[in-house]
């Protein structure tokens, strides 16, 4: 359960970590959202939707729930560092799976969350037996 919850040090809160990070940080974004990212010692996340995303609070406030409630699914996969979302106009229409897709999407394009397994039939290197099989005489041609 310690893993759902949201505290205080799991967010990016002070103007001055949004200034630097919008400074120092790299950036990936989408038509929904862009994603800021900048190295730390802990996974914080931060979130900016401004009155031009959606004038009604409400709006606003089903984006932001929606999204940490991704980032709390995600956290303890994440690389270290803050993550500062930036809505666009185009989340407030969005269903709530294509903001966490979105999002996810954003992520993996920043190299802070790994690919998804691949579903395939070949099986996993590290399934190999950790011997090679016995070699087999070769047959001549006159047997």
């Amino acid at each position: 359960m310690t893993m759902a919850r949201f505290p205080r040090t799991a967010r990016v809160r002070a103007r001055a970590d949004f200034d630097r990070i919008f400074r120092d940080g790299r950036r990936v974004a989408l038509p929904m959202l862009a994603l800021h990212w900048h190295p730390g010692a802990t996974t914080r996340l931060g979130l900016a939707v401004s009155r031009k995303v959606d004038p009604r609070a409400v709006g606003r406030n089903r984006i932001k729930r929606i999204l940490r409630a991704q980032f709390r699914e995600l956290r303890t996969r994440l690389d270290a560092g803050d993550y500062v979302l930036v809505a666009r106009p185009a989340a407030a229409s969005a269903t709530p799976a294509a903001l966490r897709d979105a999002f996810t999407a954003l992520l993996r394009r920043a190299g802070a969350l790994p690919p998804p397994a691949a579903d395939g039939t070949m099986p996993a290197a590290d399934s190999r037996p950790a011997f090679p099989p016995s070699p087999v005489a070769p047959r001549s041609h006159g047997e």
